[in-house]
Order: structure tokens, then C-alpha cells, then sequence
């Protein structure tokens, strides 16, 4: 049985005093959650703040993002070794709007998830289809492309370590998800696409996140698919009520 992932993406949202409040006020809601690990990962400005609120809590802290170096000449960059100083134990890697807006592509992604495993931080692995790539047909040529490219060159051990983060780009922010069966559809697609390339071990052991206008609403019923383990919440995450409901969905 997989443990559940519910890990909230605040995005470019909330100054530092409003996070450290956002997580005083989660913290008690989410304290009898003993059956699902809870991520909350704020703006990098806020990492630190946060980690210190969430002390001796069961809510553990994630970065949106990192650069695959420990030091050097890289402006405006963060390193995997800064947010472990910082008080992170997760980081998010390849989300869509890093793809889009940065263009970051598989190679790369892959070089940044490699080396923030070895650095010591699990990573919750994103991947998802545009509506253009679904509607044409295309959703499992992109999926085992982002998941061939993406995951190239992991040991096992390294799967222990992260999730893959399924977020159909169509879903997110646009208050469209994706119904139960289609997430459950593509989730089976990838853990297939998993254990064709790594075996079956790391296939059944790997978490599948689902990504994309997850809500109170719709949690239970999506995460009560087989091979749906937990959420990556966007929207939802940011107050502390829905997403405590989202984590108690899951538990």
C-alpha cells in the first residue's frame, strides 16, 4: 500500500508573515493525520520561515524549484544545497509553468532531478499534457516522452526518493480537472511507462500524484483510484481550511 503525497504548490503567492500564519492556522487541522505525508511549499523568500513554524510538526517544507549547481555565477538561481540550509526536505521539479514560461525542457529536467536526489532532497517529478497534445491524440506520446527523457539515468534507490506528479496542463488553474477515471487512465499509463523501463518493484512502489484544480470537493473521489497517491494542490492550497480537507480526504 502507497502512502499518500499531498503537497501544496502556493505558487508566487504570500509575503513571509502571511505564510507563517497560513501554517499556525494549518497545523492544528492536519495534526491527527498520521497516514499521509503533508508538503507545503512556499516562495523561496519564505522557505526558511515557514521550516521554523512547521518545527516538530508532521508538515514537512518543499521548494518549487532548483538549479543543479551548489554555488557559482548563476544569477537569480537557488541551489539544492540552500534549501536543505534552508529547512526543506522536498523540491518541485519540471511544472508545467517551468516548462512554458522557462522552457525548460527534458534534459535539463533530468540534470536538475538527478542532482537534487543527490544532494540529499526528494522530489515530487512533474509531467502533463497540453489540451491540444489530449484532444489530438497525442497524451501518451508526451507522457512517455517526459517520463523517458525525464527519468533517464535513475537507480532504484532514487525512486525512493520522489514522486512523479501527473498534472494535465489543461486542468490547471482553469477550474477543469480531469474526472476520476481519466486521472486514473493516465496514472496506469505511467506507472506502465515506469515499469517497462525500471522494473516491476519500482513501479508499484513509486507514488503518482494527481495535479490540476484539486479541490475538497473532488479529492476523496480522485484519490480513491488505485493508482492515484495523493495530490500536488495549487489554488486550494492557499488557505488552510481547504487544503487541511484535501489531506484529510487523502488520510
Amino acid at each position: 500500500m502507497r502512502r499518500p503525497l499531498v503537497a501544496g504548490n502556493w505558487k508566487m503567492f504570500k509575503k513571509i508573515a502571511e505564510a507563517v500564519e497560513m501554517v499556525a492556522t494549518l497545523k492544528p487541522l492536519v495534526a491527527g493525520s498520521t497516514t499521509v505525508d503533508i508538503v507545503v511549499c512556499p516562495v523561496f523568500t519564505s522557505l526558511h520561515a515557514v521550516a521554523q513554524a512547521l518545527k516538530g510538526s508532521n508538515i514537512e517544507v518543499g521548494a518549487q524549484n532548483c538549479y543543479p549547481k551548489e554555488s557559482g555565477a548563476y544569477t537569480g538561481e537557488v541551489a539544492p544545497q540552500m534549501l536543505l540550509d534552508a529547512g526543506c526536505a522536498w523540491t518541485i521539479i519540471g511544472h508545467s509553468e517551468r516548462r512554458e514560461y522557462f522552457k525548460e525542457n527534458d534534459e535539463f529536467l533530468n540534470e536538475k532531478l538527478k542532482y537534487a536526489l543527490a544532494t540529499g532532497l526528494k522530489v515530487m517529478f512533474c509531467i502533463g499534457e497540453t489540451l491540444a497534445e489530449r484532444q489530438g491524440g497525442k497524451m501518451n506520446e508526451v507522457l512517455k516522452r517526459q517520463l523517458t527523457g525525464g527519468l533517464q539515468g535513475l537507480t532504484e534507490a532514487d525512486f525512493g526518493r520522489m514522486s512523479i506528479a501527473y498534472e494535465p496542463v489543461w486542468a490547471i488553474g482553469t477550474g477543469l480537472t480531469a474526472t476520476p477515471d481519466q486521472a486514473e487512465e493516465a496514472h496506469a499509463f505511467v506507472r506502465s511507462v515506469v515499469r517497462a523501463q525500471f522494473g516491476e518493484t519500482v513501479a508499484d512502489a513509486l507514488r503518482i500524484q494527481y495535479g490540476g484544480s484539486v479541490k475538497p470537493e473532488n479529492a476523496a473521489e480522485l484519490m480513491a483510484k488505485p493508482n492515484v497517491d495523493g495530490a500536488l494542490v495549487g489554488g486550494a492550497a492557499l488557505k488552510a481550511d481547504s487544503f487541511a480537507a484535501i489531506v484529510n480526504a487523502a488520510g
